[in-house]
């Protein structure tokens, strides 16, 4: 009986951070996300998320920003040159995370108004960009999220 009442407990856990209540879904996936350098515009591409459509939630999960991105070319950029995230969606997203890999290490990249500045050193550098779209009146409730995930080389 109690492992049936935690597994209710779980499902509604799951349920609750994928409504729709406060957006107005009108695409059965989350929206696309760019990111702008230098006035060229780079379509990221969308990994693991929960959204919700028509009164119908969907969770799909993906591998990581490497696998995500097998067989694409990174973008190419200068070192320190300014990468601005662009998503021509309402509303944007309230809580958003980067997440940087390069040489099999992690590193949280702060965000300054939608954008940061490319590393210094040459190399190859994945980035997972998590978007949320946090509930604005229930604490720690998602109404939607998405990871995005794109490549670039630092020249």
């Amino acid at each position: 009986m109690k492992q049936r009442f935690f597994i209710l407990v779980f499902l509604g856990f799951i349920m609750t951070g994928c409504t729709n209540i406060g957006l107005t879904q009108e695409e059965p996936k989350p929206p696309k996300a760019f990111i702008e350098i230098t006035n060229e515009t780079s379509e990221t591409v969308l990994g693991t998320y929960c959204w919700s459509y028509n009164g119908m939630s969907e969770c799909a999960d993906a591998p990581g920003p490497i696998e995500l991105l097998e067989g694409r070319d990174p973008i190419e950029v200068n070192p320190g040159e300014k990468i601005t995230f662009v998503m021509e969606y309402e509303p944007k997203p309230n809580k958003i995370h980067l997440l940087q890999i390069s040489n099999n290490e992690e590193s949280e990249v702060k965000l300054s108004n939608n954008h940061f500045l490319a590393p210094s050193q040459k190399g190859v550098y994945y980035y997972s960009y998590g978007a949320w779209w946090m509930d604005e009146k229930e604490e720690n409730v998602s109404n939607g999220d998405a990871h995005y995930a794109f490549a670039i080389e630092v020249k």
